[in-house]
């Protein structure tokens, strides 16, 4: 099959007039980050932010548009009102929309599905694992935990919600990308899960360059236009911090449950305090508290030396009255077979390294089904002041 090029999106783009200024979308300059990668094309389509909450039509003729060109395997198109559109100017731009969605897919934006929440039949618990920092070990954590829900006779899921520094396609040794019949993506598989990755679209040395609009749209897509299939538990990998992907989940996913990634040492722990006092906020059940890196095995001689320090995640839960999950420590085979696409819970899961990352894992099936036994209401809109 042909690929589709970039003048020929934007000569159907063309054919896309704006309702109100009776103009091409092109010809306005309203489409930018344009991103075609083997057939799937994503771009964004800026607009005033008055004009935003009206213009989903515009936005799904703009896909339907390239839609209908040959080569076109999906297309995602999302509406961005960062700045007011342009009276002209090119096509293009620093970043692009995350290529894969289904056509004719609604958006996330300021025009897309508005407040409504996410429908995700089939998945019976959706667990985000957050951290407040980067470098703590998060997706590490998020995979070895899937898969130790797995080994407990569990479907599970893996989300990579990293936008900017997706590494789940890495940790789970996975190349290629995922298939799509035109109206959803058929998720990768490896290890007994299923998994998604904006990883999979794009190209591993290309920036994500996206504003946050676009990102929120993404995680949307990645979420509702993936075919999950029926899942118990779906772990999402959330980026560090407390921001627009975090915000998005809270309100827009029926999360149940949160599980905080911290190392002993004192700064990690003030950012893991702002991670499980936003979910608390936002009336998310936070299951609890891991210390990654709790202390560090030699590999050789197997002396343990606390390294970041010990059990500040420990005292940290009791402070906060939040559950304690486990101590996972700081061992050379954890980052080999992460680094290699063979986790250590897949390939040595009767090993001391593997088991840890099992007690935390039957801790957190634990939590799962207590929550399902007592049922809990939807997580509240969020207005920031």
């Amino acid at each position: 099959m042909a690929t589709v090029s970039e003048q020929q999106v934007l000569e159907a783009l063309k054919q896309v007039v704006d309702p109100d200024k009776q103009a091409d979308v092109v010809s306005l300059g309203m489409v930018t980050g344009l991103t075609i990668r083997d057939g799937h094309v994503g771009f964004a389509i800026e607009v005033e932010p008055e004009r935003g909450p009206r213009l989903e039509d515009l936005r799904k003729r703009c896909e339907d548009a390239v839609f209908g060109l040959s080569g076109v395997l999906s297309v995602t198109a999302v509406l961005t009102a960062e700045r007011p559109a342009q009276a002209a100017g090119p096509a293009g731009g620093p970043g692009g929309a995350a290529p894969g969605g289904r056509a004719g897919a609604p958006g996330g934006g300021p025009g897309g599905r508005g407040g409504g929440r996410l429908d995700l039949p089939g998945v019976g618990a959706i667990v985000a694992v957050a951290s407040g920092k980067g470098g703590v070990g998060k997706s590490t954590l998020a995979v070895n935990l899937a898969l130790g829900l797995a080994r407990q006779g569990l479907r599970v899921g893996i989300l990579d919600a990293d936008i900017y520094g997706p590494s789940i396609p890495r940790m789970l040794g996975i190349d290629g990308k995922p298939e799509s019949d035109g109206e959803r993506l058929q998720p990768m598989r490896n290890h007994g899960l299923v998994c998604m990755s904006i990883g999979f679209l794009v190209d591993p040395d290309t920036p994500m360059i996206w504003r946050g609009p676009m990102v929120m749209s993404a995680l949307e897509q990645l979420l509702r236009d993936v075919a999950w299939g029926e899942l118990d538990v779906l772990i999402v990998d959330m980026p560090p911090g407390t921001g627009d992907a975090q915000l998005t989940m809270a309100q827009r996913v029926p999360l149940t449950g949160a599980v905080i990634v911290s190392t002993p040492q004192d700064i990690a722990l003030i950012d893991a305090r702002k991670g499980l006092n936003m979910f608390r906020r936002t009336e998310i059940p936070v299951l609890g508290i891991v210390e990654n890196m709790s202390y560090f095995l030699c590999p050789h001689c197997g002396e343990r030396t606390d390294i970041f320090g010990h059990g500040g995640a420990r005292e940290t839960a009791r402070e906060l009255d939040c559950d304690f999950l486990g101590e996972v420590p700081l061992h050379l085979s954890i980052r080999e077979t992460s680094d290699a696409g063979a986790p250590v819970v897949a390939t040595q899961p009767d090993g001391p390294q593997a088991q840890a990352f099992m007690t935390v894992a039957a801790e957190v099936a634990a939590r799962i089904e207590a929550l399902r036994a007592g049922g809990r209401k939807a997580p509240p809109r969020i207005s920031i002041d």
